[in-house]
């Protein structure tokens, strides 16, 4: 009988069996969810592509082609030389576009670690008052402040001015520019500063030798941050900014207002005009990477 009932009853898996097959399962998961997240990530871009090669003005990726019959790269030729519609002073207005995100960035990384090398290095008295008031700018969402943004610029002669937007930019990326610093900047040993201040060296001397230098992998993520915010940026832009000085974003917002627009063109202007950030982020990958890796251990 107690045979018989152990033949029938159901072969149960042991618990050492059972992990690695949910492990199997959950990395199976990962990778199909990891999959479709690139797709989905990759097909705006690989749609870009398509248009811009397209020689009918973009018309193609609306007949339900996936890849030109005859692929061309007239759009960018076009688009290089200026001869593509709305797109006469590409250069210019890519240049209006590069001066506002360096701009930013630079400022950003200026304000960001001054700020926060003054509240943590230094020791300040009610520090972390400035950096939370700061971080509450981000409760308002950016579009309810452009009115009152623009009636300061305004007042301020700075209406149709790349400084306004830059200004702008400054304001909406140094907060996270802080926090980020302040984050990475507590795996630094006071000890440091303590030894620097026996031997002499001022706090501007601290800040330039020791603090910087230190600071490049999460100073890289800032930069990074704050480029691609006002690289982003079409708001500010289209409010403050005339026509003369129209940046390459906000040309683009011309694809919406023109039925016959030429999509292929504007389309190669769009992938030229992602390059900066991208070789950006390349250059300083290696920053990026060590800050993620050292908070990740820190953590």
């Amino acid at each position: 009988m107690s045979a018989a009932a152990t033949a029938a009853a159901p072969a149960v898996r042991p618990a050492h069996w059972r992990k690695p097959l949910r492990r199997r399962f959950a990395a199976a998961g990962s990778a199909v969810l990891g999959a479709v997240l690139l797709i989905w990530s990759l097909t705006p871009l690989y749609t870009m592509v398509l248009i811009a090669l397209d020689p009918e003005d973009g018309e193609i990726e609306f007949e339900g082609n996936f890849w030109p019959p005859e692929p061309s790269l007239e759009s960018f030729r076009s688009v290089v030389t200026q001869e593509a519609r709305y797109l006469e002073q590409f250069w210019h207005q890519f240049g209006n576009s590069l001066f506002i995100g360096l701009l930013t960035m630079a400022l950003t990384l200026l304000i960001g670690s001054l700020a926060s090398y003054a509240v943590d290095r230094l020791r300040l008295g009610r520090g972390s008052l400035l950096t939370n008031a700061a971080l509450f700018t981000y409760a308002v969402p950016a579009s309810f402040l452009i009115v009152p943004y623009f009636r300061i610029m305004y007042s301020y002669g700075l209406a149709d001015s790349l400084w306004a937007v830059i200004a702008a930019q400054v304001t909406f990326a140094t907060p996270f520019a802080i926090l980020i610093l302040q984050l990475y900047g507590r795996l630094i040993p006071f000890e440091l500063d303590d030894a620097a201040r026996i031997d002499g060296a001022s706090a501007v001397q601290a800040y330039r030798r020791i603090y910087l230098p230190m600071m490049a992998p999460a100073l890289a993520v800032a930069a990074v941050y704050a480029l691609l915010l006002s690289w982003n940026d079409y708001l500010y832009q289209a409010v403050l900014l005339s026509v003369k000085n129209m940046t390459l974003s906000v040309v683009q917002g011309q694809l919406f207002i023109d039925i016959d627009a030429a999509y292929n063109a504007m389309m190669a202007a769009a992938l030229i005009y992602v390059l900066p950030p991208v070789v950006l982020l390349f250059a300083l990958r290696r920053h990026v990477v060590t800050s993620l890796a050292l908070r990740q251990v820190s953590g």
